[in-house]
Parts: C-alpha cells; structure tokens; sequence
C-alpha cells in the first residue's frame, strides 16, 4: 500500500517561499506521474502542478512562474518549491498521482498571513 506524507507548510508573510516535501512510501515515484494538489475551506481540491515520470512538468496558471514542482528518484520525494507566496495561496496542500490513484494523506497547511 502507498502512502503519502505531506510536510513542510507553514505560516509566511506574503512575499515570502516555503519548500513542500511529499514523502512516497510502499512506492517507487518516478514510476508514477505526481502531482500537488491545494483544498481551500469548502471548496474543492485543485491540482497545483504536475511532473511526469519522464519530468515533464505543469502548471495552474495563477502559480506559473511561483511555484516549482521535481522530484528526488533517490529520496523517493516530491517537492514543490513556492516562492512570491501571496494570501491566496493559502490552503491545505495535498500530493498523489495525476490520477489520485493512492489514499490522501494528512496535507500540509500553509498560511500566507502579514
């Protein structure tokens, strides 16, 4: 079984960069085309950015150009690296495959605040 373990949110000024960490367990991730994913408050979860297992990456527009999205082969991680952090941002991020393939994890929270 998969699992997933989502860390490094935190609570930053706007402006500010924050380095998420998704851990793979039970799984080798360059096997599969991953993803981050962002659930605000009563709202649905919307996918973030993507990397395939060949590195092809992508993007939601409002993040393009902020957000950086790899992977670790050897460290079996994601990561997904925020910068220019705006108040909007702010979410509980999740990650899994492109096709929510594997159980959700807890998420991390980030919270973009003055």
């Amino acid at each position: 079984q998969v699992q997933l373990v989502e860390s490094g949110g935190g609570l930053v000024q706007p402006g500010g960069s924050l380095t998420l960490s998704c851990a793979v367990s039970g799984g080798v991730i360059n096997a599969y085309n991953m993803a981050w994913y962002r659930q605000f408050p009563r709202r649905q979860r919307e996918r973030v950015a993507f990397i395939t297992s060949l590195h092809t990456t992508d993007y939601l527009e409002s993040v393009k150009g902020r957000f950086t999205i790899s992977t670790d082969d050897v460290r079996n991680t994601m990561t997904l690296q925020m910068d220019s952090l705006k108040p909007e941002d702010t979410a509980i991020y999740y990650c899994n495959t492109l096709s929510e393939a594997f159980p959700w994890g807890q998420g991390t929270q980030v919270t973009i605040s003055e």
